[in-house]
């Protein structure tokens, strides 16, 4: 059975850092695609970043140049770290994996069941 569990998620102040993690079981993060996700009040679950098998990356606009996704597969850990945080970043985060590469777009098998982040100002 695939897991997928978030941590690090949390209350921050605008202009602070969160790092969050991801740790799958039951499923292995090497030769996979992987992604997170966030779903902000009343608004459409949107891709944040996502990460391909080979280590190649893509963002999406409101987070270029703040967060960073990177993956342990030694750990079987995904990970996304959040730098230059906003108010507008507060929602829901999930992260996906699949073996089929989708990249921002929210079509993936696996789901983990989110975590949430509160940006103050």
């Amino acid at each position: 059975q695939v897991q997928l569990v978030e941590s690090g998620g949390g209350a921050v102040q605008a202009g602070g850092s969160l790092r969050l993690s991801c740790a799958a079981s039951g499923y292995t993060t090497s030769n996979s695609y992987m992604g997170w996700f966030r779903r902000a009040p009343g608004k459409e679950r949107e891709g944040v970043a996502a990460i391909d098998s080979e280590g190649g990356v893509a963002y999406a606009d409101p987070v270029k140049g703040r967060f960073t996704i990177s993956q342990d597969n030694a750990k079987n850990t995904l990970y996304l770290q959040m730098n230059s945080l906003k108010p507008e970043d507060t929602a829901m985060y999930y992260c996906a994996a699949d073996r089929v590469l989708w990249y921002l777009l929210p079509n993936y098998k696996y789901w983990g069941q989110g975590i949430q982040v509160t940006v103050s100002t």
